[in-house]
């Protein structure tokens, strides 16, 4: 054999080979001898060959020789490496003397096989090996340099031997030598994966993904060949299974396979490779795992092999751990290569050694697992620099990834059906990118050693975000809107089977609590409340603090989660609806003044705002439609939905004595395990409700709903349980948007929510009381808050109205007592201010549009002044359509009301004020200045004086079933004049809005106030002038039934008692005052001697 050079000594542990001589099959060979680990138990062929529990193998005991201690020790001579030394530098004269000695030893150990076993075994080990022992075969390497006894030497013994020699030649060759071998005769490939080559032998396999190419270097070849070899094993067992199920044969079959498998790890480790630096942060063998063409169990048998070593499994694991991480953070939904590392990972995850899986232990290990914080940005920094963070970050939104806008919705003007199409690709993608994180966190978690740091991870994900919550959030500190989405659906499929009975209410006051809400508002409950309660807890020795488990942990992680994920995405989403919007109406004006200011010195710099302008909006659409592929995720939604019903369920428990089914009224006493609770719990709630009826109202056809039924239900009709009164006022929102008439495909739901048995039996008072408490609740918007809020309950009651069980409960609560009394008052109230308002913005229009329409006065404006008059009357539009909608509803409300209840309405405390506000929009209407009404497109406000006319003199008729009606129309001083009732008359006959019979009625009306006031005048002739002492201080009229206020003051009943329906405070020193305060004024002078005498 020719002499190879020396081989220089290295730097462990790579091995620094010299270049190989011209014929390399002359100079490859290498003593195993020195190659032998000190102590390495999975290493040991023999024991190798049936431990796996992925590939086991049938064994037979066979007769020992005296010189079995030879034989084994021979066998690990030829099988193992060191894994720490790396290949030792020795001269050539040494390496052949080693190797002299082995064959000296293997042909002194007696062979236990006969003949033809051994030849059959020799040839099987040839066609996996892919060599020959003999002559030249042009579709395997020759191994006659080597000069082995193959006629007495076992086949298993020349495995470990071949195997080295193979690839010591593929380093040391210029050119891979297994390139020019041909196809064998009879087999359409090297192996059956569907990833290897089917135009040649070479075992070079197939790498379909262009982002994951291995690195071209001798070592892949190395790896390419052990692959192809451990392949060929299955081969061998599909072709000839009866052959392969033999023992000897099974258990040299089972050899191969572990010698491939330990061989790759020495690769893996360097311990063949010359002249190469390794790299640290990447895996030879991850393009194979990442192009899914390993073997079956190839990767399970490297686990289960080098589990046993820490050093050797963490040499050969943590660059492909490494490597994923850094491969994660370059992929994005724009094509489906992010799919490769999720599997690759789960797979890893998922490899389980006896009870343990070592690659969870690993990844938990990594310092970058959950790095501690370094700056503000904790929740960036999470995202960014966590193991995980680079899977739990894919995402479709723009502000998270640009390449997914830039491939998909790069044109922001497509069509429909072009969006569904690709929200329906994108959403496929997040789903299965979810999935494939949920069973990685999954299998973390259920690994015992991996546990708690899979919940400090989890836990992380929640406190490190909390300023996701504000209303202005920096996104800069804090994870992307799509790790947030990710994180979430893990936690909702983990907390998928947690049972309500062991999630520990108390939890969030708990000291063991990793939670914080301290600074967050209670739903019924300040701070300092919650700390006495605390302590009072702390002090009682029936009370223990339960150690936090799982379900209870695992269960309000959820919940906050929700909180800072899709509850800030949602706000965010109608903002950027909102922004648009906004900008498409101001570039809708601009343009439409185009003609003002075109020749203009402003005329440069308004195209250079429209232009701007236009490219937000481009902008604003893309990232818009990145949103809809994200949250109009049916799937999404739809396990939003039952987790918060699980939520409903929970709040329900809480205020139900004994965890009964819920009845009301509910104990007046609020629980403080209740009350204790942040108020977002109940408001997040609502707005995902709310935000789902509008945009996906397809996802409340589930049974789930139910539970939001009873929820909405029992704290409306129990608003005192919580604080804020504009949480209640979301609830009853949510019932609104219900209703059938404002948002279609809520049939169903609306309809169990009002034929609720608590809904017959509640709902009805509870909402007339709200419609009253709402009108002071302390914030400084609440003047016009109250409208929307009462809007809301209009719009409830026309529906509740037209179910006979809820009618006849309101007119049941009409008769029954002052809560109507109250709430007739203020619709009232607000009847009155917004037909004002309404009437002053049509009024404002008007003119605006004479004006315009004036092209002598308009020209005489400045540009400027032009501009700001146009300004002035979109306002004004806007205003007066907001104030003709509440109207409008409020009117109709009268309408229907009155029509079959009149008592209450004639009571003296309102029945002046209603004749009033009655006669007053009746003069506006159809007095001298109705005129200044007629505007331009009337309908573009909502603008019907005939509907409203006939509304008005229908309530007139309503209520003209008593005298008392026509009297307070008769003392009403400022509107009550004849002339307007026959104006009125006059425009009901030319708008053809009434019967003949109805406008006869009106006129008796008409008749009937018209004697009154001859009385009443007659009346005051008489009387004369009213003595200060009888005339009431507030409205200076004389007083028929005085009382005395605790301050003293004498005052009208009638006039007090509606002031106290408004305020409940005396109108003089502002102090608390109630109508149960009020004493009688019996022991004044009676008024009419009083006046008599005077």
């Amino acid at each position: 054999m020719a002499s190879a050079s020396s081989v220089s000594q290295p730097d462990p542990p790579v091995a620094a080979v010299s270049q190989p001589p011209t014929s390399p099959s002359l100079e490859v060979s290498m003593d195993t001898s020195s190659l032998l680990p000190p102590s390495a138990p999975i290493m040991d062929t023999a024991r190798s060959a049936g431990d796996s529990p992925v590939q086991s193998a049938s064994h037979k005991d066979e007769p020992e020789s005296m010189e079995t201690d030879a034989v084994q020790s021979e066998k690990t001579l030829q099988s193992q490496v060191d894994v720490d030394s790396g290949i030792d530098t020795m001269e050539v004269d040494d390496v052949d003397q080693q190797r002299a000695e082995a064959k000296r030893k293997r042909l002194r150990t007696p062979v236990q096989c006969t003949e033809d076993a051994r030849t059959q075994m020799l040839s099987t080990l040839g066609r996996i090996l892919q060599v020959s022992f003999g002559e030249q075969q042009p579709d395997r390497l020759s191994l006659q340099h080597l000069q082995l006894d193959t006629d007495n030497e076992d086949a298993k013994d020349l495995l470990s031997e071949i195997l080295v020699e193979v690839l010591v030649l593929i380093q040391q060759s210029a050119e891979n030598p297994l390139k020019g071998l041909q196809r064998p005769a009879g087999h359409s490939s090297t192996s059956p994966s569907k990833y290897t080559s089917h135009s040649s032998v070479l075992p070079t396999r197939q790498f379909p993904f262009d982002k994951f190419q291995p690195e071209q270097c001798r070592e892949t070849d190395m790896i390419n060949y052990l692959l192809d070899c451990y392949e060929r094993v299955s081969l061998e067992e599909r072709n000839s299974p009866k052959t392969a199920s033999a023992p000897a044969m099974c258990e040299l079959l089972s050899d191969v396979r572990g010698q491939c498998v330990y061989h790759t790890t020495l690769v893996l480790r360097g311990r063949f490779s010359v002249n190469r630096v390794e790299k640290k942060s990447s895996s030879l063998l991850l393009a194979f795992l990442l192009n899914d063409n390993l073997p079956p169990a190839f990767l399970s048998e490297l686990v289960f092999r080098t589990s046993d070593d820490p050093d050797t499994f963490t040499h050969v694991f943590e660059p492909i751990l490494r490597g994923l991480v850094l491969t994660m953070r370059r992929l994005s939904f724009d094509t489906h290569d992010y799919k490769q590392p999720l599997v690759v990972l789960s797979a890893l995850c998922d490899i389980k050694v006896g009870n343990t899986r070592p690659l969870c232990n690993l990844i938990v290990r990594q310092s970058n697992w959950l790095p501690e914080p370094i700056t503000q940005a904790v929740g960036m920094e999470l995202e960014k620099l966590s193991f995980l963070g680079p899977f739990f970050g894919l995402s479709v939104f723009a502000d998270d990834n640009t390449k997914v806008v830039e491939k998909f919705f790069s044109n922001p003007q497509m069509t429909a059906a072009n969006a569904r199409l690709i929200n329906d690709t994108l959403q496929h993608s997040m789903q299965f990118a979810r999935e494939e994180l949920f069973k990685i966190m999954h299998t973390i978690l259920v690994n015992s050693e991996t546990r708690d740091a899979a919940m400090a991870y989890l836990m992380a994900g929640v406190t490190r975000n909390q300023k996701r919550s504000q209303i202005q959030t920096d996104e800069r500190l804090v994870c992307g809107d799509g790790f947030m989405l990710n994180f979430l659906f893990v936690l909702q499929r983990l907390s998928v089977k947690v049972k309500l009975d062991k999630v520990d209410p108390f939890y969030l006051n708990n000291p063991r609590c990793c939670l914080s809400v301290k600074d967050d508002s209670r739903l019924h409950a300040t701070s300092a409340q919650v700390a006495e309660w605390v302590a009072q807890l702390d002090n009682d020795p029936d009370h223990r603090w339960e150690s936090p488990k799982f379900p209870t942990e695992c269960y309000f992680l959820t919940l906050h989660c929700h909180h800072l994920s899709v509850l800030p995405i949602i706000r965010k989403y109608q903002r950027q609806l909102r922004a648009i919007r906004d900008l498409q109406r101001i570039i809708e004006e601009t343009q439409n003044l185009e003609s003002q200011w075109r020749d203009s010195p402003v005329a440069m710099r308004n195209k250079e705002l429209l232009k701007r302008w236009k490219s937000q909006v481009k902008r604003l659409q893309k990232a818009k439609l990145c949103v809809d592929s994200a949250l109009m995720d049916e799937c999404l939604l739809q396990h939003c939905l039952q987790y918060y019903a699980t939520t409903a369920q929970l709040l329900i428990r809480l205020v139900t004595p004994a965890n009964k089914h819920p009845t009301l009224p509910l104990p007046q006493a609020v629980p403080m395990v209740f009350a204790s609770l942040p108020d977002y719990y109940l408001e997040d709630l609502a707005e995902f409700i709310l935000f789902s009826i509008q945009y996906q109202p397809g996802v409340l056809a589930d049974s789930s709903m139910n539970d939001f039924v009873t929820l909405l239900i029992v704290f409306i009709c129990t608003a005192h349980y919580i604080s804020n009164p504009y949480l209640v006022a979301k609830l009853v929102e949510v019932v609104y948007v219900l209703n059938p008439g404002v948002q279609r495909n809520t049939q169903q739901v609306n309809n169990t929510l009002l034929n609720h048995p608590l809904a017959l039996a509640h709902l009805v008072p509870a909402l007339m009381k709200f419609y009253t408490d709402i009108e002071t609740t302390g914030a400084s918007s609440e003047f016009y808050e109250k409208f929307t809020i009462r809007y809301h309950i209009s719009i409830i009651f026309r529906t509740l109205w037209e179910i006979p069980v809820h009618q006849a409960n309101i007119i049941q609560e009409a008769n029954s007592g002052q809560q109507f009394v109250k709430f007739v008052n203020m619709l009232m109230n607000d009847t009155t201010f917004l037909l004002d308002e309404s009437m002053d913005t049509l009024k404002s229009i008007r003119e605006l549009q004479e004006l315009r329409e004036n092209k002598a006065e308009w020209d005489k404006l400045t540009q400027e002044q032009q501009q700001s008059k146009q300004k002035q009357l979109s306002q004004e539009e806007r205003q007066c359509r907001s104030y003709l909608t509440l109207a409008t509803e409020t009117v109709d409300m009268f309408h229907y009301l009155t029509e079959r209840i009149q008592e209450p309405f004639l009571t003296p405390t309102l029945a002046d004020r209603l004749a009033a506000m009655l006669n007053f929009n009746l003069q506006q209407l159809c007095g001298p200045k109705c005129n200044n009404l007629k505007v331009r497109n009337p309908e573009k406000y909502g603008w019907e004086p005939k509907k409203l006319l006939n509304q008005l003199t229908d309530i007139y008729l309503h209520l003209d079933k008593s005298s008392k009606f026509a009297e307070a129309i008769a003392n009403d001083e400022r509107s009550c004049r004849m002339e307007l009732f026959e104006d009125a008359v006059l425009r009901m006959v030319r708008a053809q809005i009434k019967t003949p019979s109805e406008i006869e009625r009106f006129r008796t009306i008409q008749g009937k106030v018209q004697l009154l006031l001859i009385e009443k005048n007659q009346a005051e002739e008489d009387f004369g002038d009213i003595p200060d002492e009888f005339r009431d201080p507030l409205m200076d009229t004389l007083m028929t039934d005085p009382v005395v206020l605790p301050s003293g003051t004498v005052m009208e009943k009638s006039i007090i008692v509606r002031h106290l329906l408004n305020s409940q405070t005396d109108p003089f020193n502002r102090q608390p005052l109630t109508e149960s305060q009020l004493q009688p004024g019996d022991h004044l002078p009676s008024v009419h001697s009083g006046i008599g005498c005077t």
